[in-house]
């Protein structure tokens, strides 16, 4: 007698949201099921992966993480470009990193240009992330959204200080927002709640539940994304029912565990090798907690993930 999954039917449904435009749109979400569990219900879109890219060349980055793209550190749309045509991204995430007020504190007009640059450089779907400086976010993420109107932006961090003037912009102009909340499945809520308020639709809203890396607290990211899952299918909680994106390849690079050389550490192993390693088992664990877009960084951690997503889809 053959061997019968046990399933379970849920009444709950993640809304699906449309990244990007055109024919290199790309769909996430819309399962009535957890992460890989099609035996329960349906998943008509597989998690996703967006490539990482800066608008200033990165400091503090390991060799391991530089060295695939050290010909295109200081041209954003080159590193996009080659993102899409040597690595094969579905995705892109622009890392705003130069607007930081403790760094370059470059101004919301040098970011929308580096975004128009990047956006007609390539045609997959751009994301735009900020440096989560709360007043800084609202000035560059506004002008970004009224500089770039029909591209399908995904534009964030918004939090609950700045979302006003973001969501504004993001509505009048067709991008989609993240909307990030500390680790918290209740604070992730009420700024879901606040959006629809102003006006967001929830297929234009992505959760950023804030994550990390292995060995660094992930297992708390891990409870409270699953929280925000079994919320949204099972008790039909539709302020919770959106699908959710992981900006974690900084998380995995920027630990000790990635920089140390094997030079100082021999026991650990090769340094490339293990950053690869921490960035690509650090998404499969938000991958199983319920993400539906990854932000990596290293082509083969990625090429491992979504080796790893086919093997578990199929």
């Amino acid at each position: 007698m053959p061997f019968e999954i046990p399933g379970v039917k849920y009444n709950g449904k993640i809304s699906q949201a449309e990244l990007g435009t055109g024919r290199q749109a790309v769909q996430v979400g819309g399962q009535d099921c957890f992460t890989f569990h099609q035996f329960e219900g349906s998943a008509p879109n597989l998690p996703k992966i967006a490539m990482e890219v800066y608008d200033c060349p990165p400091e503090g980055w390991p060799e391991a993480a530089k060295a695939p793209f050290e010909d295109v550190l200081d041209d954003p749309a080159g590193w996009a470009r080659k993102c899409v045509s040597e690595y094969g991204a579905e995705m892109v995430c622009l890392q705003l990193a130069s607007t930081d007020p403790n760094g370059l504190d470059r101004s919301a007009e040098d970011a929308a240009r580096v975004v128009r640059e990047v956006t007609e450089a390539v045609d997959v779907p751009v994301i735009i992330w900020g440096t989560a400086n709360q007043e800084k976010d609202a000035q560059v993420l506004e002008a970004i959204a009224n500089t770039c109107p029909g591209k399908r932006l995904t534009i964030g961090p918004v939090e609950e200080k700045n979302y006003k003037t973001i969501a504004a912009a993001a509505k009048e102009n067709g991008h989609l927002l993240i909307a990030s909340s500390p680790i918290d499945i209740n604070l992730a809520k009420q700024l879901n709640i606040l959006l629809a308020n102003a006006g967001t639709e929830a297929n234009d809203i992505l959760i950023d539940p804030t994550v990390s890396s292995i060995g660094y607290g992930i297992e708390y990211c891990y409870s409270v994304m699953e929280r925000i899952r079994i919320a949204a299918l099972t008790q039909q909680d539709d302020k919770l029912q959106m699908p959710i994106i992981c900006n974690v390849a900084r998380e995995a690079w920027k630990t000790k565990e990635a920089k140390i050389p094997a030079s100082d550490a021999p026991e650990l192993g090769d340094e490339e090798k293990r950053g690869i390693l921490l960035e690509a088992v650090s998404a499969m664990v938000l991958l199983l907690a319920g993400g539906d877009i990854i932000v990596m960084r290293h082509p083969r951690a990625i090429g491992l993930v979504r080796e790893i997503i086919g093997e578990l889809a199929g």
